[in-house]
């Protein structure tokens, strides 16, 4: 998990990721897309490729890119789950409060 989040904490590459959720791209083609080298949209592909949150497959002279979507559901579980027990640590905090509350006088 520590590759994924380190992947999506980039603009760029969140970018990346979901311009490639609508279907394969090469790696040139999504270069045309950015104010930066070819070479530096490669190493952001890399990053994602490593994170597993994309697969680089080549054809020909081309290298596509598509988002791997299980691994995009396993990234969102992970958010949701790390919610769920936040979200469940203030409530408990907020009873905790109010119970003291409750306890002192005015």
């Amino acid at each position: 998990m520590d590759h994924v989040f380190h992947a999506l904490a980039d603009a760029t590459r969140r970018d990346i990721l979901r311009r490639s959720m609508r279907g394969e791209l090469s790696v040139s083609r999504l270069a045309a897309a950015y104010p930066m080298s070819f070479a530096a949209v490669q190493k952001h592909v890399a990053v994602l490729e490593r994170a597993g949150l994309v697969v680089k497959e080549r054809r020909g002279r081309e290298q596509l890119v598509r988002t791997d979507l299980d691994a995009v559901r396993l990234a969102r579980q992970a958010l949701d789950d790390l919610e769920a027990l936040w979200r469940g640590r203030v409530d408990r905090m907020s009873r905790l409060l109010d119970l003291d509350m409750e306890g002192q006088e005015p």
